[in-house]
């Protein structure tokens, strides 16, 4: 956090360095939520530069008021939504399940680990854009439901809710496949 504010404060004063060293940062986490999020690996990429591409013109105006890591998500999230809505057909990318990969060096543990990945990513596909969103925010990017719900300009109960029912599905979707 304090590498954070001293960055941001370098990146305000023109530090083309600062803004380097926080998209290396936070590239791969951001582009983990926008492939979960938009299931396409190309469009989470050209999401991931739009995003540091608006936050680069920023540049000495920006004010860091909670974490950064929280606000890029969410403008990753804001951004993936309204491609989502554009979109006319949903389509799965071959490699959509590339965030939820596991970092395991065992190839047995590498297998089993992308075969969970890959199906929990399809099964987040049954879920409402909304209740996915909250998610992925909650679980992948570890962000708190305050900062969620601020973030969205929802009410934290709203935010609850959706996690609740959204993990409710997911459970329900998952008993069914096992009971098969």
């Amino acid at each position: 956090m304090i590498d954070d504010k001293r960055l941001v404060w370098q990146f305000n004063r023109g530090s083309k360095e600062a803004l380097q060293r926080l998209y290396e940062k936070y590239k791969d986490d951001l582009l983990g939520l926008a492939i979960t999020l938009l299931r396409d690996r190309s469009l989470a990429e050209d999401v991931v530069h739009d995003v540091f591409v608006a936050f680069a013109r920023t540049a000495g105006v920006f004010t860091l008021t909670g974490t950064l890591k929280g606000y890029l998500s969410t403008c990753v999230a804001n951004c993936a939504r309204d491609r989502n809505r554009l979109r006319s057909a949903r389509h799965v990318g071959l490699d959509a399940a590339e965030a939820l990969m596991t970092d395991s060096k065992d190839p047995v543990a590498q297998s089993v680990g992308s075969e969970e990945a890959q199906r929990l990513q399809d099964v987040l596909g049954y879920l409402p854009y909304e209740q996915q969103e909250i998610i992925v925010l909650h679980l992948h990017q570890e962000m708190r439901f305050r900062d969620i719900a601020e973030a969205l300009g929802v009410s934290i109960n709203t935010v609850q809710s959706r996690y609740r029912y959204g993990l409710e599905k997911l459970r329900s979707i998952l008993n069914s496949t096992v009971t098969k």
